[in-house]
């Protein structure tokens, strides 16, 4: 009788892992992202429409907005319609130089000639611009700089939501170009010229609700082949509010305050055009471009002793940056390396 071995096989332990890794993940990631929508749909309804306009509006005070603001001189982008234009408006009504900065000449000039007329304020131009672009965006600069004013207040407003995937012709995805490279360009190429306000310089930054439902990512141009436009967005907010962290921090001895903020769920021709859905649901409770604007120039009115800078502002107070259990709290980590991104993606020095 012979001995003979018997090699027993050991459990495909590691094969095993990966496959429940490879299911888990997928689901685990659908069900936190649809958490996030559920969590802000609900948050935003009672929060975001004119009737949560109409019950914050309570709190507010009056003497907040009656400060004049003859002496100083403000940037407003994609001032031509909406929440910039009833932005640029509001600055100029109080007495404010602005300087709205659209991209065509046109509607800019109508925009122009139509806040002149209902303010009474001349001291109201127009700056042509193609946020979009990292080059029109240097030359404005180096235009405007020739100026050599300071600038109180810079309004980051800005803003495109493109379903589909689409090139810039300097090769960016164009949500990005204009949400969040535009932005940084525009906001780091002003800085001289908003260091020359201190120590009542400001930078505020419109971002939007949509913010809650995305993490911080370093895929800063959606390399993902499913493109989503409304996602996309979303992350773009999503940087402009971490980015108003990192500009307090790293100017935090410049004299500006860097602020970002929510106007709501507003009906402007922006949210028409891009989120019909939304303005069809919503219809009669969305807030006019005014209520949206509301926080946008009490920023630009505030002492800055009352305010926090990098802070989130939304109808005008203080309000927290993540949603719970959204788990995007710890994404900001990554700021470093998406600025390192921008820098080198809009060729500027550091």
């Amino acid at each position: 009788m012979t001995n003979q071995s018997i090699e027993i096989e050991e459990p495909p332990t590691l094969q095993i892992q990966l496959d429940i890794s490879i299911i888990i993940r997928p689901l685990t990631m659908f069900f936190l992202k649809t958490w996030r929508s559920t969590v802000f749909g609900v948050y935003g309804y009672l929060n975001f429409t004119k009737s949560g306009f109409i019950e914050h509006s309570k709190k507010f005070k009056p003497e907040d907005m009656l400060t004049r603001i003859n002496e100083k001189n403000c940037i407003v982008t994609g001032a031509n319609s909406g929440l910039g234009f009833a932005t640029a408006e509001g600055l100029a009504s109080r007495g404010a130089t602005v300087y709205m900065v659209c991209r065509n000449k046109e509607r800019g000039e109508a925009a122009l000639s139509k806040i002149r007329s209902t303010t009474g304020n001349q001291n109201v131009h127009l700056e042509v611009c193609d946020l979009s672009s990292v080059s029109d965006i240097k030359s404005f600069a180096s235009r405007f700089s020739s100026k050599d004013v300071p600038i109180h207040v810079l309004v980051n407003n800005a803003g495109l939501l493109e379903h589909k995937r689409v090139t810039t012709s300097e090769g960016f995805e164009s949500n990005f170009s204009v949400n969040v490279l535009g932005t940084y360009s525009i906001t780091e190429l002003m800085l001289p010229l908003v260091e020359k306000a201190a120590p009542d310089a400001r930078v505020i930054t419109v971002s939007s609700g949509g913010m809650y439902t995305a993490p911080l990512t370093t895929d800063l141009q959606y390399s993902d082949s499913n493109f989503n436009g409304v996602d996309q967005y979303a992350r773009n907010k999503r940087v402009q509010v971490a980015l108003t962290e990192k500009w307090a921090e790293t100017y935090k001895n410049k004299g500006i305050g860097f602020y970002s903020m929510h106007p709501g769920w507003a009906e402007t021709p922006g949210v028409a055009k891009s989120l019909p859905g939304l303005s069809e649901r919503l219809s009669g409770n969305l807030r006019t471009s005014e209520e949206g604007a509301d926080t946008i120039i009490w920023l630009a009115l505030q002492p800055k002793e009352k305010l926090v800078s990098g802070a989130f502002y939304f109808d005008r107070a203080e309000a927290p940056k993540h949603l719970m259990f959204s788990a995007t709290g710890g994404s900001h980590v990554v700021i470093d390396s998406v600025v390192d991104s921008l820098r080198s993606l809009s060729a500027l020095s550091s």
